[in-house]
């Protein structure tokens, strides 16, 4: 997946606000290592490091990593693939918002990650795409390219039910001390071209295999499948789902 950085903190600025209520949940301490997985540009690492703690910030852009560094200089991050990271030391908590649903080709591996990376006892506090997730916005984007004769997209997102996921966090070594599944519909305020401002974000990649004449009706399509559903007067809305969780290393 290829990431706009820019575009991302700017337009899509509410990924990060939104991870607020995660930080409360995770409680950092002063004198505690934290590993942010799937940090991005930082703006949450830094808010954890704010706490007293010591950030470590991952993720599998190379360019995010980039924006994040010139952005938080007194933080150290690394460019890591979540189900293949290693680190040099182990950490009090794991932490991860809005990124788990990007590393669903092997989310048994990020979880075997995870567990390396904390001491025992340390804590993994996430929050993901839960089962649900976008389901009208993605309904919205495979219609339009069936209606196109394109093939179907591989959509590049992971969202488990609350069962599968918790039952993967025991197997993978971890007690569940909470779990919880909801709808939270999120405004799109900066997104004047609607659904199809956030395909272009966030599924960008599949348009790279659409031909260049079609890209911009194809994207019109997928507004006008969309709006039923997601376009209210104030504006439009991506209808998320969401799964939040707090685990003990056992």
């Amino acid at each position: 997946m290829r990431w706009n950085a820019r575009a991302y903190d700017s337009s899509f600025g509410y990924v990060s606000p939104q991870g607020a209520p995660l930080i409360e949940l995770l409680d950092p301490r002063p004198g505690e290592r934290v590993l942010d997985l799937g940090c991005g540009t930082g703006v949450l690492s830094a808010e954890i490091a704010a706490r007293g703690t010591t950030v470590l910030g991952v993720d599998g852009s190379a360019t995010m990593i980039e924006v994040a560094r010139a952005h938080h200089p007194e933080l150290d991050f690394l460019v890591g693939d979540g189900a293949a990271f290693t680190v040099p030391m182990t950490f009090d908590a794991v932490f991860s918002n809005a990124a788990l649903h990007w590393m669903g080709r092997d989310p048994d591996g990020v979880i075997q990650c995870v567990r390396n990376a904390l001491v025992p006892g340390g804590r993994f506090v996430a929050e993901m795409g839960g089962a649900g997730n976008c389901a009208a916005l993605t309904s919205a984007m495979l219609t339009a390219w069936r209606e196109y004769g394109l093939p179907e997209p591989e959509l590049p997102w992971y969202f488990p039910s609350p069962a599968e996921y918790a039952l993967r966090l025991e197997k993978g070594g971890f007690t569940v001390r909470l779990l919880e599944y909801f709808d939270r519909p999120t405004p799109l305020d900066e997104c004047p071209g609607g659904a199809a401002d956030w395909v272009r974000m966030f599924a960008g990649s599949l348009l790279d295999m659409v031909p260049p004449a079609t890209a911009e009706p194809l994207l019109r399509r997928v507004n006008e499948l969309a709006a039923p559903a997601l376009r209210r007067e104030s504006g439009w809305m991506a209808d998320y789902v969401r799964l939040r969780f707090a685990a003990v290393r056992a």
